[in-house]
């Protein structure tokens, strides 16, 4: 199992390598560079004894260079200098024998160059070897002068011991500085956590401080408050669904065990017994459809996919439909019109239940001799079904809870007045919802109109 680190120690880590890493390339071109300058100036230091050695050697022969350099070489105990003839034979040097890994080196070089000696024990010398050419006798001169390193490389030493104590002390401090300021820029992050683990099925008002927060989690935050209303929303409209069946399914049940015990107290007639049978026979059915539409609605919530997908002609499938209700709207003097047609793609049955639930929706409340209009048109792509009747206005504060499950107007209504459960048009929304389009209501001026829209994409 692979063991979780918490963000805190991944930031202190990350800060503290980058900030290490930094400091020793910065020590190591610190020391580069000052050893290159100690060597540069080394360098210019022989070159300039060097040509010293040639001028003399140029004006008074390699002669003058024992009178001329004895004493003045003789006290410059950190530089050396080894001249010799063609054959190697040694015409004047200022070398000890501790000395000789110069010389060494020297014969291990061909040509004029420079180099550096390390001779063991922190002994440390740079060189140069050269050739010159007395022009009094044309004898040819090999020179070797050097330079005694050691106070160059102790102070180097003594600068990488304190280098490397300084980037190890730096980096434990870049540790706790990096622990304190991952803690404090994640502390927002903590409360966050905080206000997440104080919501609950009883406390569903907690938000994140958004106005708080820095500009990099804030979005973060939006989303959470965002998710958090959802599911507070959905929470209270679960809650409300779990009442309103138990509210719905009580009474027909209750009314159930109410005849039934009613008929089994004493001994009834085959004609009182057929007709508890009827009235349980009613109210069964008024259980099994609105179990069916629950189980309808609750397969549309986990996004139902259409069974069907065919060309529809709306004016065709109105039409049935008028022919279905005809009887049931001459019996109550109503109208039945229908203008305009449009095709549209989507599922026959599920099309024709929206249109149903409008329909006798509005054949309930149409009052005697009222109209019902149902009119097909077509806007910026989008195929519209309005399904208007007279009436009654339904009041503003009602509209936005129409399409609720088990939702009614007018709450003093019975089962004696109509079967309906009050799914119908919670059942249409997400019939429509099914078809990427929704449903719309609008109540003014004694006329109610329910309006579906297709979408062009369904066209």
């Amino acid at each position: 199992m692979i063991r979780q680190r918490s963000l805190t120690v991944r930031l202190t880590a990350l800060f503290a390598v980058a900030s290490t890493a930094v400091l020793v390339g910065l020590g190591l071109l610190i020391m580069s560079t000052v050893a290159k300058h100690f060597t540069d100036q080394d360098e210019q230091l022989l070159e300039k004894e060097l040509e010293l050695i040639r001028m003399v050697v140029n004006e008074r022969g390699a002669g003058a260079i024992t009178s001329t350099f004895g004493e003045a070489l003789h006290n410059h105990p950190g530089f050396f200098v080894h001249i010799s003839a063609a054959n190697g034979q040694p015409m004047y040097s200022t070398l000890a024998d501790a000395n000789q890994p110069i010389l060494t080196a020297a014969k291990r070089i061909a040509g004029s160059h420079s180099f550096a000696v390390n001779a063991g024990e922190h002994k440390q010398f740079q060189a140069i070897k050269a050739h010159l050419k007395d022009d009094k006798s044309g004898e040819q001169l090999q020179v070797i002068v050097a330079v005694d390193t050691e106070i160059h490389d102790h102070f180097m030493r003594n600068f990488k011991t304190t280098l490397i104590l300084y980037v190890a002390g730096s980096a434990l401090i870049v540790v706790l500085l990096s622990w304190w300021a991952a803690r404090r820029g994640l502390a927002p992050l903590r409360a966050m956590s905080d206000k997440v683990q104080a919501v609950s099925s009883h406390n569903f008002g907690e938000r994140m401080p958004i106005e708080t927060l820095p500009v990099e989690i804030a979005d973060l935050a939006a989303k959470l408050n965002a998710m958090l209303e959802r599911l507070q929303q959905d929470f209270h409209r679960i809650t409300n669904f779990s009442t309103d069946i138990a509210h719905e399914l009580r009474t027909p049940i209750t009314n159930l065990l109410t005849q039934t015990d009613v008929v089994l107290t004493q001994q009834r007639t085959n004609e009182a017994y057929r007709d508890t049978l009827s009235s349980n026979a009613e109210e069964l059915q008024r259980l099994a459809r609105t179990i069916s539409d629950m189980l309808f609605l609750a397969q549309t919530e986990n996004g139902i996919s259409l069974p069907s997908y065919e060309p529809l002609q709306l004016q065709e499938e109105i039409t049935e439909l008028f022919d279905f209700y005809d009887a049931l709207a001459e019996e109550k003097g109503l109208q039945l019109q229908l203008a305009g047609d449009a095709t549209i793609r989507g599922d026959r049955l599920m099309v024709r239940r929206a249109l149903s639930n409008l329909i006798s929706n509005a054949m309930r409340y149409t009052p005697a001799a009222g109209s019902i209009t149902v009119s097909i048109a077509r806007s910026e792509g989008d195929v519209l079904v309005a399904v208007e009747n007279d009436g009654p206005e339904i009041p503003a504060e009602h509209l936005p809870h129409l399409f609720d499950r088990f939702y009614r107007a007018d709450k003093s209504r019975t089962k004696v007045d109509t079967d309906s459960a009050g799914l119908g048009l919670s059942i249409t929304q997400a019939i429509m919802r099914a078809h990427q389009g929704d449903v719309t209501v609008r109540s003014v001026q004694r006329k109610t109109r329910f309006t579906l829209r297709f979408p062009h994409m369904v066209i």
